[in-house]
């Protein structure tokens, strides 16, 4: 059965929908099945892979609520073994329309159960809010990846995410585990970067990957392509560290082979 890991921060603009998109094509490389599966209603994750979601009938959101199976909205993506299920303009209603459906909590996970089979790795990129699309994502997830920027406010509202994530393996999901946080937009001529990095170890000590992604241009350019890093730069010092995070991720969850 696949290994699902949720990308979450509730915090916006942290690198989470650019660590889901690369890091999906850098496994897809590799060798393995993925699937990516867009939970943002900003539907980020399917733009970048040049997905135009303003003509796509059903997504991810026809499958939360039962219109269709979660493999009838599942698109290919232009690398081999890379597939993604798209977000649509409908998932910006589903934190509303879900709260009065019984076992609320538990629609990605049931969404995710015939497909499971199918894949390696299913990523989930997570919206940027700790509304009940999150809590979906963290349920239905084994393991989480948390994407932290290296500025000021990085580490702002990261106890607010953990009590979520408690509350969650507490009640719901006891065998959710913390994959490790990646540190993201990373400049090593700044000190502050320095001092973050420090102070994560504080929040998840062992749970640091050494990967550190960088601020690099390539990075930001590549979705207003509709391309990964991987096909649009693969040389850059981005993809690179995309690369190292999806080896770190194969070690890591005992799939490297």
């Amino acid at each position: 059965m696949g290994q699902i890991i949720s990308i979450v921060n509730q915090k916006g603009g942290v690198g989470k929908t650019t660590t889901a998109i690369n890091l999906a094509a850098y496994l897809a490389s590799l060798g393995k099945f993925i699937l990516l599966v867009d939970m943002d209603p900003q539907a980020n994750a399917t733009s970048g892979l040049g997905i135009d979601y303003n003509n796509l009938s059903k997504g991810v959101y026809e499958a939360l609520i039962g219109e269709h199976n979660l493999r009838d909205v599942i698109l290919n993506t232009t690398i081999s073994g890379y597939k993604i299920a798209p977000a649509t303009l409908n998932l910006a209603g589903a934190n509303v329309e879900l709260v009065n459906l019984e076992n609320r909590e538990f629609k990605l996970e049931q969404s995710l159960l015939p497909v499971r089979n199918d894949y390696d790795y299913i990523l989930i990129d997570c919206p940027p809010s700790l509304g009940l699309l999150t809590i979906n994502c963290l349920v239905a997830a084994e393991k989480l990846l948390i994407p932290v920027q290296a500025e000021y406010y990085a580490l702002e509202g990261l106890g607010q995410l953990m009590n979520t994530i408690n509350l969650v393996k507490n009640n719901i999901k006891p065998n959710l585990e913390i994959l490790g946080a990646v540190l993201t937009m990373y400049d090593k001529r700044n000190k502050l970067s320095e001092e973050i990095l420090h102070q994560l170890y504080q929040y998840f000590p062992n749970r640091i990957f050494r990967s550190v992604i960088p601020r690099n241009v390539r990075l930001t350019e590549a979705p207003s392509y509709g391309k990964t890093i991987l096909e649009y730069d693969p040389k850059s010092k981005g993809a690179k560290s995309y690369e190292r995070l999806a080896r770190e991720i194969l070690d890591l969850t005992n799939l490297n082979y």
